[in-house]
């Protein structure tokens, strides 16, 4: 069974900063994609970013880019969400997802199906 553990979240100031992260109890060299996810208060869960092993590509949402980065640490089996310039709109729980599966170079991981496996999720909540 393949836990994921995210940390970090908490309140913020808008405009200030946070940084997410997700340990994995497996190696994620061996994995594919490695994701965020967030859902705010009465909406659906929603894709933020991912980051491919193959060729390194990463995808953001259009609303996060420019502010949020992802980033994964395979010798650490963890994947970083750094989050600047937060708003009061990036309120939402953050869930880390993994790919297991293996998809060639058109593959976009984009949607929660495209995942196997998911976190519990952790809290971030940001004030105006």
């Amino acid at each position: 069974q393949v836990q994921l553990v995210e940390s970090g979240g908490g309140l913020m100031e808008a405009g200030g900063s946070l940084r997410l992260s997700c340990v994995a109890s497996i190696s994620i060299f061996s994995t594919d994609a490695m994701g965020w996810f967030r859902q705010g208060p009465g909406k659906e869960r929603e894709f933020v970013a991912a980051k491919r092993r193959i060729g390194d590509l990463t995808y953001y949402a259009n609303s996060v880019k420019g502010r949020f980065t992802i980033s994964r640490d395979n010798a650490k089996n963890t994947v970083y969400l750094q989050m600047n310039s937060l708003k009061p709109e990036d309120t939402a729980v953050y869930y880390c997802a993994v790919s297991g599966r293996w998809h060639d170079s058109t593959w976009r991981p984009l949607s929660a199906p495209d995942y196997d496996y998911w976190g519990q999720g952790t809290q971030v909540t940001v004030s105006s």
